[in-house]
């Protein structure tokens, strides 16, 4: 069902269902992330797309749209998580190719 190399059907689909947000404005954005990126993220993006969606509505929007700096969000800091995978994964999320209709 997926070309990963990365992650396997059941892990993309898993995935794909914690895209999906109360938040209108956060939910289409991951869908359409979920759709053009999801299957090609690295492990390290994986993980830090894991510990995004963690994240509160708000907060997670905030990032994405570049409202909050990742190195405000406590959660993220407390996990040691990746900079720069969640960097890589913040800038697919804002990525204005994927965000248009």
């Amino acid at each position: 069902m997926t070309n990963s190399p990365n992650m396997t059907d059941e892990e993309v689909r898993r995935l794909s269902w914690r895209c999906r947000r109360g938040l209108l404005e956060l939910d289409i954005v991951l869908q359409r992330f979920a759709a053009h990126y999801l299957a090609g993220l690295t492990q390290a993006e994986l993980v830090a797309l894991d510990s995004l969606l963690d994240l509160p509505d708000n907060e997670f929007l905030d990032l994405v749209t570049l409202r909050l700096p990742v190195a405000g969000v406590a959660a993220l800091q407390a996990k040691n998580s990746n900079d720069q995978a969640l960097q890589s994964v913040l800038a697919k999320l804002s990525a204005r190719d994927q965000n248009e209709g």
